[in-house]
């Protein structure tokens, strides 16, 4: 019975994008085990895994908690319980880990898979800190066996800065979006229609829909301050989602004249419903990995507005959505207005987001995870008589 250790800096990652892994492979006769920060954990996520240990790590790659005392738990963990593959997500827990296990690969045979999420150097932050970043993962790139990457611009750096191996660089198209679940006819019209009367949209007014946390780099100024530009009386904007620029946004809206067409709606579950409320969806970060907002909506057949970047270009390729360069309110503001003068070219878009999103079909994704794990329990079992 082969065994999985999944790791990840904070529960969140795991309830958000990896339930569906643990559950195949659990169902495959697999020990799935997690291995995440020490802080609350949902029942649903206990419930998909055979155990789920807890670290009291920090999200700072060289905080001293995260190199003295849990390096050594882990490393503990992973030679007792015999994993044969740890599977690392995020970047603070893919560091920690792969320092952690540098000298038990070779003791042992475990094999180390690193998914980047988005690395943290890119074409949107300073030199300085592009340098820094980089020279993490070349340091911690030694002490794994292969690199996964989620967008063709990660899969070019790390080939380029030889993070691993162009063999042992692993392009699959994001974690998955299950297709079944985020399905246009899933969503029951009446549902829709509650949602737009809720805010007081009007059935042919327009609602664009911003879903993401309240953190700087996905500027949630920038949409605000676009939509007061759009002059629109009859059009909505509401943000799903919670964090520490909530508030400040809340009084931005209000300065600009915009609070009462202005929807801050929190956490939400309802995301399908949402989406089809949404004349279209609109996310201007200034970095991203490969944004799930934008691929849910693509899969719902709802138009997007995103900004050029890594990832977002992946997704919106082939005039699957309209492209505006970070910090382009203006730019903003004219696609807003194009999303609602020209609805037959935003129906064509939609069209081809539909299409485009069945590359990132979740069981797709499950299945190329079958590959990359074969390969490995391959080496593993190559590597079991001198090593173990």
């Amino acid at each position: 019975m082969p065994r999985l250790l999944i790791v990840t800096t904070v529960p969140a990652t795991i309830s958000a994008f990896l339930l569906p892994f643990a559950r195949h492979y659990r169902a495959c006769g697999w020990r799935v085990d997690a291995m995440t920060r020490d802080e609350a954990i949902d029942a649903e996520t206990r419930a998909a895994f055979d155990h789920i240990w807890t670290l009291p790590w920090s999200r700072q790659p060289f905080s001293p908690v995260n190199l003295i005392g849990t390096p050594q738990r882990i490393r503990r963990i992973v030679e007792r319980e015999r994993y044969d593959i740890v599977h690392v997500h995020t970047s603070v827990a893919a560091f920690v880990t792969r320092y952690a296990l540098r000298d038990v690969r070779r003791r042992t045979g475990v094999r180390v898979i690193y998914t980047a999420h988005g690395f943290n150097f890119d074409e949107s932050m300073p030199w300085h800190k592009n340098l820094a970043f980089l020279t993490l993962e070349k340091v911690a790139s030694a002490w794994m066996d292969y690199q996964v990457v989620i967008n063709r611009t990660d899969e070019q750096a790390a080939i380029r800065y030889r993070l691993a191996p162009p063999e042992r660089v692993w392009y699959m198209p994001g974690i998955g979006v299950d297709l079944t679940h985020y399905c246009p006819d899933g969503v029951a019209e009446t549902e829709v229609a509650a949602l737009r009367q809720s805010m007081g949209v009007a059935p042919d007014g327009t609602l664009f829909l911003m879903i993401a946390e309240f953190i700087p780099r996905k500027r949630h100024a920038d949409a605000l301050q676009a939509f007061a530009r759009l002059g629109r009386r009859d059009a909505h904007l509401a943000l799903a989602g919670t964090g520490p620029l909530l508030e400040p946004m809340r009084r931005l809206a209000a300065d600009l004249g915009i609070a009462e067409r202005t929807h801050f709606l929190g956490y939400r579950r309802d995301i399908p419903a949402l989406l089809r409320a949404a004349t279209a969806l609109i996310l201007p970060s200034q970095q991203e990995g490969l944004p799930r907002s934008i691929l849910e909506a693509l899969a719902l057949g709802v138009p997007v507005i995103g900004s050029d970047i890594r990832g977002v270009r992946d997704l919106l390729a082939d005039g699957a959505g309209l492209l505006v360069p970070v910090g382009d309110i203006a730019g903003l503001t004219r696609a807003m207005s194009q999303m609602i003068d020209d609805r037959e070219a935003a129906r064509a878009m939609a069209k081809r987001g539909l299409d485009q999103a069945k590359q990132y079909d979740l069981q797709r994704i499950i299945a190329l995870h079958d590959q990359l794990y074969a390969a490995a329990l391959s080496e593993r079992q190559a590597l079991a008589p001198t090593t173990m």
